[in-house]
């Protein structure tokens, strides 16, 4: 059964059931960085590239204990998210919710995972040995989706996507 025979190519954007799509899913599993957005203390919007774990329920997003961007989601814990490609057609995933974060001395487990994801098995063991040192401390950020928005430029476009984009695409 084709995306499009689930019915899953009809959903909502904002829908939960869109993070079991085939795009996002890929999305969430490949070495790629998300984009964070949050509001800083200023009151002014902030784009931040992160490392981040999918666990399948959870977007893990590790941050150095003392960082602005910790402060600055405890003051204000509503955030979005971008992870996508830029070969075409591109695969955009956006999220949306309300993080918690919690404080740990060391590393964060996930964050030697993120490591050895993007680094290689190696390189990432090596990076966070060097690292790991007594006085360590990481915040884990977590955020359980409560909006998902997903584009993937071949079975799945924006509502308003004009005609000669989609004729383009082949889906017009």
């Amino acid at each position: 059964m084709s995306f499009l025979e689930t019915g899953a190519a009809g959903l909502p954007q904002g829908d939960l059931r869109l993070l079991h799509t085939p795009a996002a899913r890929h999305l969430l599993t490949t070495a790629l960085v998300a984009r964070l957005a949050y509001i800083g203390k200023d009151g002014t919007p902030r784009l931040n590239p992160v490392n981040f774990l999918w666990t399948g329920d959870e977007l893990v997003i590790a941050a150095f204990a003392g960082a602005y961007k910790v402060r600055d989601l405890h003051a204000r814990p509503d955030i979005a998210a971008c992870i996508d490609t830029t070969e075409a057609p591109p695969q955009v995933l956006m999220l949306r919710g309300r993080v918690t974060l919690t404080e740990v001395e060391g590393v964060l487990p996930e964050y030697g995972e993120m490591q050895r994801k993007m680094m290689g098995a190696q390189a990432g063991a090596t990076y966070v040995e060097a690292i790991d040192r007594p006085g360590l401390r990481m915040v884990r950020i977590v955020l359980r989706p409560a909006w998902v928005g997903v584009l993937d430029f071949r079975e799945r476009f924006a509502e308003r996507t004009p005609a000669p984009v989609l004729a383009a695409f082949g889906a017009g």
